[in-house]
């Protein structure tokens, strides 16, 4: 990609699937380990996918994942959308570097570390560390409801941040990414994305956010939506611009890291509502880019159900899970790490010695021996 202009639609011809032959070799593997298939339902499959992900068989154990959390405040908010007051997304920022949050203390828990990104919040960026402001685009984003919510040169910078965030965890080795974002007016802002990317009404996608807002609050929410689809709808052809009118720094960040992490072949595992979102827009911009994510929960938010529906991903984890952070993402991780450990160390059958056993007692081979897990 040039370095003077942005052209999405070179990701088209960088993004490529992961190789069918890879599958095929591992799915035959399987076939050939001492427990059947199917007997460890879909952590078979999580196997598989790691398996082509990683472009080797069998599978290496996952041993440098990173949480990687975009954060930012959205204008929205103003219009009293979100539990939460506007402008405050910096303490729940406060919260995850302090270690309190329900995210940070999962991670610390599996030992994942954490890379918090500010791309918008509404603070003095001497409140938090240089190491996590030093990528901001501006303070908060526009209310997309009446304006746009980043100017066309914000979103190129919040959509190169984004990419330059995905090459640096390529460069040190990650090889699992658990994505998570924190903002207070972020749900409205993914919501409008998913119903002008769907075709679908406002009311369609308006969910009660992390905050569980009261049915007045969602009917604001609802209605900075519809707005909201009045200018998104005629930008559907040009993704950067539509992320630049309702999208935000955080959620245009997070797409650009998607699609630099899927043309560097890294996995990533989505968490809510904001990160489907932001995945939906990014597969509108390259179809095989899905190929590299996972879902790892479903959070109740009805626009998450329609933008995973749309990429037919099945999240791993059903919990309801709505505080963000990567929250979801944490909790599906053991799930994603069992599923390499056992797809790497399960011995397979030795079927030399079968028949020469066979042979030398006089019997015919008997049937197959099942596995009986109970």
């Amino acid at each position: 990609m040039s370095d003077r202009s942005l052209d999405l639609d070179d990701f088209t011809d960088l993004i490529e699937r992961p190789q069918g032959s890879l599958r095929r070799a591992s799915e035959a593997r399987r076939e050939r380990m001492v427990v059947p298939p199917g007997a460890l339902g879909r952590l078979d499959d999580l196997g598989e996918w790691l398996s082509t992900a990683q472009g080797q068989v069998p599978v290496r154990p996952i041993v440098q994942p990173r949480a990687v959390v975009f954060a930012g405040d959205h204008g929205i908010a103003e219009l009293d959308v979100s539990a939460r007051a506007a402008g405050s997304a910096h303490q729940l920022v406060r919260e995850a570097l302090d270690g309190t949050s329900p995210a940070a203390i999962l991670a610390r828990g599996q030992q994942v570390p954490v890379r918090m990104v500010d791309m918008a919040l509404d603070c003095d960026p001497g409140t938090l560390p240089a190491e996590v402001t030093r990528y901001r685009v501006r303070r908060s984003s526009g209310r997309f409801d009446r304006e746009p919510a980043l100017t066309e040169e914000e979103a190129e910078q919040a959509f190169r941040t984004g990419m330059a965030l995905a090459d640096e965890e390529a460069d040190r080795g990650t090889d699992l990414v658990l994505l998570g974002d924190l903002s207070v007016g972020g749900t409205a802002a993914a919501g409008t994305l998913v119903a002008a990317l769907c075709g679908t009404d406002a009311s369609v996608v308006t969910g009660r956010g992390g905050g569980g807002i009261d049915d007045l609050a969602w009917m604001r929410k609802c209605a900075a939506i519809r707005d909201g689809l009045r200018r998104a709808r005629p930008l559907l052809g040009d993704q950067l611009r539509l992320l630049a009118a309702v999208g935000g720094a955080d959620l245009t960040a997070i797409t650009g890291f998607l699609l630099q992490s899927a043309v560097r072949r890294t996995p990533v595992v989505l968490d809510g509502v904001v990160s489907a979102a932001c995945a939906l827009v990014a597969q509108r911009v390259a179809f095989r880019a899905p190929d590299w994510w996972l879902a790892g929960q479903a959070g109740g938010e009805p626009a998450q159900a329609r933008a995973l529906d749309r990429m037919a991903i099945e999240p791993l984890l059903d919990q309801r899970i709505a505080v963000g952070g990567g929250t979801g993402a944490l909790l599906a991780f053991p799930l994603v790490r069992a599923a390499a450990q056992l797809s790497a160390e399960l011995p397979e059958r030795d079927e030399e010695s079968e028949p020469e056993e066979a042979e030398a007692s006089g019997d015919q081979p008997g049937p197959d021996i099942s596995y009986d897990a109970t």
